[in-house]
């Protein structure tokens, strides 16, 4: 089985918790490795921060997901 990992922007944090904002809905989310800042667009899997996800890729993902 695929998954899909859509991108959503950290729109909170404190500590290792932050609050991922995916446009429709809000999910918390745990940061074990790296640096992250409110503003950065990450994916998430398994509740786990797991990487940093440039805004243009991130243009050309959500205009995908619109054609669809």
């Amino acid at each position: 089985m695929m998954c899909l990992a859509i991108p959503g922007k950290i729109i909170e944090i404190e500590g290792k918790k932050v609050v991922v904002d995916y446009g429709s809905e809000r999910r918390e989310a745990r940061i074990i490795k790296g640096e992250f800042a409110v503003g950065d667009f990450v994916t998430v899997a398994a509740g786990v921060v797991s990487e940093k996800v440039d805004e243009a890729q991130v243009a050309g993902w959500l205009k995908v997901l619109e054609n669809d």
